[in-house]
Formats: C-alpha cells, structure tokens, sequence
C-alpha cells in the first residue's frame, strides 16, 4: 500500500468477538502524523485507532525512546505506550481513553495545514542577487518557515539547500521581522520527507533501512 499520496479515509470496522483489545477498531484510516520523543520527531501514518489504541507505520526503524507522543497535523497530542513492534510496524496504548472521533476528524482550531516538523537545519540560500546564510525552524513537504537576516521580498524565487537536503526552489510567501515563509516548487514524497528527518535527527534509525 503507497501511503505517500496524503489520502485520508476513515471507516468502523464490523464489530468483532474475537477482538480482545476491547474498543471498536477503525480501518482504513491513512493518515500522516509524527511520533514526538526525545530521539526527535518522526513522520508515521497511522493505521487503525480506537478509544485504547493505535498503530502506525513508520519508513524506518522505530524511535526507541520509552516516552513517545503522537501528533496530529493539528497539533493535538496523545502520550502512547508500546504494546508490539514489528519492523516498520507497531501498536501503542494511548496513555488515557481517547475519542476516537475527534481523533479521526481532526478538530482545528486554525486553519489546516500540512505536517510540520521542528528542525533546525542550517541552509545556504541562493537568489540572484547571491548567497546567505539561514536556517530551518520547521519544516513540511511543500514549505519551511526559515530564519534570516537578510531581506527577501514577497514572491520571490529562492534556492535552499544544505548537506542534508538537496537544493530546493522555493518562493516567499510572507516575511515578519527575520523570519520567513517559504512555498516549496519541488515537494517532497511523504517517505522523502520522513528519511530527510530522521538523517538529520536520529541516523542510527536508518541504518537497517540502507
């Protein structure tokens, strides 16, 4: 199953004797979020959720710190316990009964947005008028809010990169004091996204995945 084109589906599952978890379980629910531990943040889909539960698939080993949350893009967070893993896949316990329907549907008090990750990454940005130094202070699939001190205007065509990610063209969406947002032309797949952060954060993760 290719879970990085950002499909969204959500359905109960008939209900079933055998299960023993307790909770009616939901199928079919692809979905992108982030594990958040100490280790970093890592991009994960979750699977299937219910009042007690979760499981998820990560692109590379699990983050083994014991203390994990899990994320929504809008920025709602449930501490988790690990009940199995396997490979790339793994279950956990919500730390406290969670609604499940606020979970699915994703409640926002802001607009929506995509999955941000909080990553500081040094950058080189390239413009026609030369070279400057920045940084990352979050990072998406289609854009990054980035810290500078030098002065871009509003639409204007940029070029980021550094050691860990490749170049990128970009565009200015908006400016406040040295910060700015930036709109990606190239974007990232969900599985480049999620291998760019755990290079960076955590590389010991990826190394079974080479």
């Amino acid at each position: 199953m290719d879970y990085t084109n950002g499909l969204d589906t959500g359905e109960q599952a008939p209900s079933d004797t055998a299960d023993q978890r307790g909770a009616p379980r939901f199928v079919s629910l692809i979905r992108a979020a982030k594990l958040v531990c100490g280790q970093g943040e890592f991009v994960c889909v979750i699977r299937d959720v219910s009042s007690t539960g979760v499981s998820i698939r990560t692109f590379h080993a699990l983050p083994t710190d014991k203390a994990v949350a899990l994320e929504l893009q809008n920025g709602e967070t449930y501490e988790l316990e690990l009940v199995r893993s396997d490979g790339f896949d793994a279950s956990y316990r919500f730390a406290a009964p969670v609604a499940v329907d606020r979970l699915i549907r994703e409640n926002w008090s802001y607009p929506k947005r995509a999955l941000r990750l909080n990553i500081m990454l040094p950058l080189t940005v390239t413009s026609l008028a030369g070279r400057t130094e920045a940084f990352t202070v979050n990072l998406s699939q289609q854009g990054s809010r980035i810290e500078c001190d030098h002065v871009f205007a509003i639409d204007q065509r940029l070029t980021i990169g550094c050691e860990q990610m490749p170049d990128v063209r970009c565009k200015v969406r908006w400016r406040r004091d040295a910060n700015y947002g930036l709109v990606f032309e190239d974007t990232f797949s969900l599985r480049e996204f999620a291998m760019l952060a755990v290079r960076v954060q955590c590389p010991i993760l990826v190394q079974d995945t080479m």
